[in-house]
């Protein structure tokens, strides 16, 4: 099968927007319609017009490419390492579902690798999970001292951001959509959902070494939620990226036939 390199389709103009769907193309074995590498290419481009790009050390678009493989493709860092997802549970519009105590993501992004106090992890959700699980998070240390997720319990989500105390518990145990925490301090980090921004307070904590996860964090049972995005990286501004990234994943809806 002849593959359509990215550049030839009309509208992508963004050499990193071409390299990355020229790979996704490549894992998929085929090409992806034109209206979802303009979605990605306009994505690209607005992280980069916002000053976003650079603080993005860790990110799978799951969503758009034909493929599994394909969706696993890193838009930025490296390729997570699949944990028993397998073919069934991707869907090109919705994104990647996880199975309690079996799937999850390794960012392959060590929590060492990330400043430690400028710090984001962002996911988008299409759809809540069902059981107490982290959506993302990283390395579960002294009772979560250093802990960085997302969780959803029974009542409520949780967002914590590499902290020795503080935390958030919001209530909105179902919301979708893009949720996000960011440090850029060791006082205090913000945290977004239902396209709101509010801060916490939280004295900061050293990292310890090992790697994010995605649908779940180490030593916590996995989600069962459905995920489009993720990202990881340092501190960002989360309205800016909520933005994008909501864009994204409507624009990536609508051109999927």
């Amino acid at each position: 099968m002849t593959l359509v390199w990215a550049s030839g389709y009309n509208g992508i103009t963004d050499p990193d927007a071409q390299t990355y769907i020229a790979a996704v193309e490549a894992a998929d074995g085929q090409a992806i319609e034109n209206d979802v590498a303009l979605a990605i290419n306009d994505f690209v481009v607005g992280c980069k017009d916002d000053g976003i790009w650079d603080a993005i050390k860790a990110s799978c678009i799951l969503a758009g490419a034909r493929t599994l493989d394909g969706a696993l493709v890193p838009l930025k860092g490296t390729a997570p390492t699949n944990y028993n997802f397998v073919a069934g549970d991707y869907n090109r519009e919705t994104g990647l579902v996880g199975t309690p105590a079996v799937s999850y993501l390794d960012s392959g992004l060590d929590m060492q690798d990330v400043p430690a106090d400028s710090i984001h992890q962002s996911v988008y959700v299409t759809s809540a999970g069902t059981n107490t699980a982290s959506y993302i998070g990283g390395v579960y240390l002294n009772n979560g001292a250093y802990l960085t997720e997302i969780q959803r319990t029974s009542t409520s989500l949780t967002f914590r951001n590499r902290k020795t105390t503080g935390f958030i518990a919001t209530g909105n145990q179902d919301s979708t959509g893009f949720l996000g925490t960011s440090r850029g301090d060791s006082t205090q980090f913000e945290y977004r959902l239902n396209g709101s921004t509010g801060t916490q307070a939280a004295t900061l904590g050293n990292p310890p070494n090992g790697d994010f996860s995605v649908f779940r964090r180490t030593n916590h049972t996995r989600t069962n939620a459905r995920l489009s995005f993720y990202s990881i990286g340092e501190s960002i501004d989360l309205e800016k990226l909520d933005n994008r990234v909501s864009t994204l994943m409507t624009d990536i809806g609508a051109a999927i036939p």
